[in-house]
């Protein structure tokens, strides 16, 4: 982790007069870089002594030195701070939150995709005699989102959020099959047993979930998205927004390898939608 994110992730066990110095960096880190020793322990309302304490605990060996790891924390790219919405907090700060913390979370996971993974799922999907997409509570919906990409591959594609049909249709697979299973945590108990009975009937479960988790154990594939998100506590968002993302990018690998003379039949797909619309003015 770069400087910015292992503040953000050690926040909660500094104590009360460091956790000041850390809110102020991670509010806005950019600023922080070019603040003095003074300013920054003035911002804070704490002394000067507390903000070395504060660096030394970061492994820096002075402020200076800290404001250099901080400008390069910025400089590779996107980092992921607390950004958290406060009750008070107007139309305008948690409207900012909410895309900066998306454009974090998407960064992370942008930096952490494996290639050689992501190829190899495609490998898969474009020799599978059918797709499932599997998916509960929030990533039912990304589940349904993947069914309206793949269907125009020529290939049958079925999107699920019922765990009874679930069962069902991992029961009756066969090798060839492909089943992606989405979900943020990999804990979820009946994902866990739909893609164990899948893979004992000899499909290929390509998982899009937590590295280490239940389900990660029975993937063929896991695709990691790692998201900066406590899906116990709050409403999933950010990690939504990443699953939708390696979803585009497993629908792309596959329109790729399928060549350029496969653009026609998309292209066909595409103006068959347009006599259902307005022309543009």
């Amino acid at each position: 982790m770069n400087l910015l994110e292992q503040i953000y992730d050690r926040l909660e066990s500094l104590n009360k007069s460091e956790r000041k110095v850390a809110n102020v960096i991670i509010g806005d880190p950019a600023t922080a870089t070019r603040l003095s020793i003074a300013s920054l322990a003035q911002a804070a309302s704490v002394s000067e002594p507390t903000v070395n304490r504060f660096c030394r605990n970061f492994e820096a060996k002075g402020y200076p030195d800290f404001k250099i790891q901080l400008a390069q924390s910025l400089a590779g790219g996107t980092p992921y701070v607390s950004r958290s919405v406060e009750q008070d907090d107007s139309t305008e700060e948690y409207t900012d939150k909410i895309f900066t913390s998306t454009i974090a979370a998407l960064d992370i996971a942008r930096k952490g995709v494996n290639a050689g993974l992501i190829s190899k799922a495609v490998d898969y999907l474009i020799q599978a005699k059918q797709i499932s997409f599997l998916g509960l509570g929030a990533s039912g919906p990304v589940a349904t989102d993947a069914q309206h990409k793949f269907f125009r591959f020529n290939l049958p594609v079925a999107a699920y959020e019922d765990v009874l049909m679930m069962r069902m249709v991992a029961a009756a697979a066969h090798t060839g099959d492909v089943f992606v299973v989405i979900s943020y945590t990999g804990r979820t108990r009946e994902l866990v047993d739909v893609a164990k009975i899948a893979r004992e009937n000899g499909a290929t479960v390509i998982g899009i979930s937590a590295e280490n988790s239940p389900l990660a154990k029975e993937c063929t594939v896991l695709l990691a998205a790692p998201t900066p998100e406590d899906t116990d506590i709050y409403m999933p968002m950010t990690s939504r927004i990443v699953q939708l993302t390696l979803l585009d990018v497993l629908a792309t690998g596959v329109t790729l390898r399928r060549g350029v003379d496969f653009h026609q039949h998309l292209k066909k797909i595409k103006e068959s939608l347009k006599a259902t619309r307005y022309p543009s003015e």
